[in-house]
């Protein structure tokens, strides 16, 4: 039986989208794939999100979404600034690596719908860069870190643990002793910002 449109949601209609994507990735998944999931006309569909873009940038946020919301909750938790500067690199690393092993087609397809949306993509990293800003600030403010340019020294952080994150490097993710190569780019960032005085 077909839903009524009352009840469609933007929600709805994104959980439809990934899985079309999964089923059939993005050079294959239409708009009307997703109306035909949900059962409804593509009209409906395009009444959320006025574009095919529009409707593929929003999953693709989606989907970066949650990565940012887990991290944030460590920005704001327990521990001083070192501890949870440690904790947010591991809880990124961690997150994608699960993404691209738990489900290696999905991740294949978000990879490519993240090179077509700049845009989302670069609020993604401003967001996880902001969340690195607040971390560093609040150990440059402790004494913890030395850190004049907080958000400079954010960005270099997250720019030398790269490799951990960026999808161009998932192949190596799971290479034995990666985990020790995390550990020791971690180390030295860390030594780095340390506080002289410590």
């Amino acid at each position: 039986m077909t839903p009524p449109t009352e009840t469609l949601t933007s929600e709805r209609i994104l959980e439809a989208t990934e899985e079309v994507l999964r089923r059939h990735g993005p050079a294959k998944a239409t708009v009307v794939d997703v109306a035909r999931a949900l059962g409804v006309s593509h009209g409906s569909v395009y009444r959320h999100f006025r574009t095919k873009a529009a409707l593929r940038g929003a999953v693709t946020k989606r989907w970066l979404d949650r990565t940012a919301e887990k991290l944030a909750v460590i920005v704001t938790g327990d521990g001083t600034p070192e501890e949870r500067l440690r904790a947010w690199l591991a809880a990124l690393f961690e997150a994608k690596r699960h993404k691209a092993g738990d489900d290696p087609e999905l991740f294949a397809t978000y990879t490519v719908l993240a090179g077509e949306n700049g845009t989302v993509v670069g609020e993604h990293i401003a967001d996880l860069t902001g969340q690195l800003t607040r971390i560093i600030a609040t150990g440059a403010g402790s004494g913890a870190f030395f850190a004049p340019d907080p958000a400079a020294a954010a960005l270099a952080v997250f720019q030398a643990t790269g490799r951990f994150h960026d999808p161009c490097y998932a192949r190596e993710w799971t290479a034995p002793g990666v985990d020790e190569e995390f550990s020791a780019v971690v180390d030295l960032l860390v030594r780095g910002l340390s506080s002289p005085s410590r």
